[in-house]
């Protein structure tokens, strides 16, 4: 019974993290979709090499940071030729790779192609497993701490915190260094030139995507099968439609904006998603798709911060949004399970969001000054594609055949 076990617990989880490498398909077309024709082969290409330096960085050293466990030491290989501690690997690899995928939609069309591999391989191998460490390996003793201070430890079920918030405030670092697209605003601050998404089709296939891949993401989070939990489901499916139905009113039906809700929804349920009512979820997800409607417009109009798909207020503050959400919705008093306190969803949202803005302008300040972070002006003008990988989206088209 115990082999029986352990096999389905590898099968469930070898599910989990095939579904959430597919969400990494989702980025690159949601991102596709977002950027000009000029730098769409660009957003394909970097989402994928991305997610291959993120596997070597954090096989040799992320995953040992955050949990311990090397598989250059011979106990831990030996332990691991089970299956579940190496199948566990690759599951919780693909939310780290979700770091890089992250912040390549921020900086997208204007960030040169090898400083940013530089960038994934810092982030997936230090910066990312620190906190995820902190969060659910119970690294440095944070997590006691909390406990003894406010009765709970930090809870991030499925990482609105350790993933999201993490990875949308390293993406604000990078894109605060970065600066704007040429030609984006006048000198004086008001907008030259809007950029809209240069294929609606595309964003929304990038938008199903990641939002199918999410229940992977989310509910095999678990990690084992005698773990799993429908309510997870179910919190999952009304965040996602309380994101999407605030998006549709608070966007003024703007497809950009509707086809972003599910995602800042599922984004901020991810941490409470285990201890929440249903209705508490509904609430989270509309709270997050208002939220990111509307800080996506102020940022772009008003601060000037040219965050290309929006990954600051998505990920960044969505995910800060579900990391405080589940020590509100998940209390008993509004109809959760319990065992999750404010004071410590505050105190660890504070420290992910302090972590990655420090990590963030660390590497990406480094590779400025050294090796420079942007493209030239005729490069930029020019287009990712033709600047790097030689080729257009559609060359046929371009060429008159």
């Amino acid at each position: 019974m115990e082999a029986l076990k352990q096999s389905s617990d590898v099968l469930f989880i070898l599910l989990g993290a095939i579904m959430v490498l597919a969400m990494h398909a989702g980025f690159a077309f949601l991102e596709l979709g977002t950027v000009r024709k000029k730098n769409q082969v660009n957003a394909l290409m970097k989402i994928l090499v991305d997610f291959a330096m993120s596997t070597i960085a954090y096989f040799f050293i992320g995953f040992a940071v955050a949990y311990g466990i090397s598989f250059f030491r011979g106990a831990d290989l030996l332990a691991a030729k089970s299956g579940y501690e190496l199948t566990r690997f690759f599951f919780l690899l693909t939310f780290a790779a979700a770091i890089p995928a992250i912040v390549s939609g921020g900086i997208a069309e204007r960030a040169k192609f090898q400083p940013q591999l530089v960038a994934t391989f810092l982030l997936v191998a230090l910066v990312y497993p620190l906190f995820e460490g902190i969060a659910w390996n119970g690294a440095f003793g944070i997590q006691a701490w909390l406990k003894a201070t406010f009765g709970e430890e930090f809870h991030d079920f499925a990482g609105s915190v350790v993933v999201h918030a993490v990875g949308g405030w390293i993406g604000l670092a990078a894109v605060l260094l970065l600066g704007a697209r040429q030609g984006r605003y006048h000198k004086d601050g008001r907008i030259a030139a809007a950029h809209p998404p240069s294929n609606i089709p595309f964003l929304a296939l990038g938008a199903w995507v990641l939002s199918v891949g999410w229940f992977g993401f989310n509910v095999m989070s678990a990690q084992t099968l005698d773990k799993i939990s429908g309510l997870v489901a179910v919190n999952s499916l009304m965040a996602m439609s309380g994101g999407i139905l605030a998006a549709l009113v608070a966007g003024r039906n703007d497809p950009g904006f509707v086809h972003n809700g599910p995602l800042a929804g599922l984004v901020a349920v991810c941490a409470g998603s285990d201890v929440m009512h249903p209705l508490g979820a509904l609430a989270t997800g509309a709270v997050a798709g208002v939220l990111f409607t509307r800080m996506f417009t102020l940022t772009q109009n008003k601060w000037r911060i040219d965050d290309v798909l929006g990954v600051w207020p998505l990920h960044g503050l969505c995910g800060a949004w579900g990391g405080i959400a589940a020590g509100i919705f998940g209390t008993r008093a509004l109809g959760g399970i319990g065992g999750v306190a404010f004071g410590a969803q505050v105190a660890g949202t504070l420290l992910g969001i302090a972590i990655a803005l420090a990590g963030g302008f660390a590497i990406y300040g480094v590779l400025k000054a050294t090796v420079g972070l942007r493209l030239t002006q005729e490069e930029e003008f020019n287009g990712t594609d033709l600047t790097f990988h030689k080729i257009s989206a559609t060359p046929e088209r371009e060429s008159g055949w």
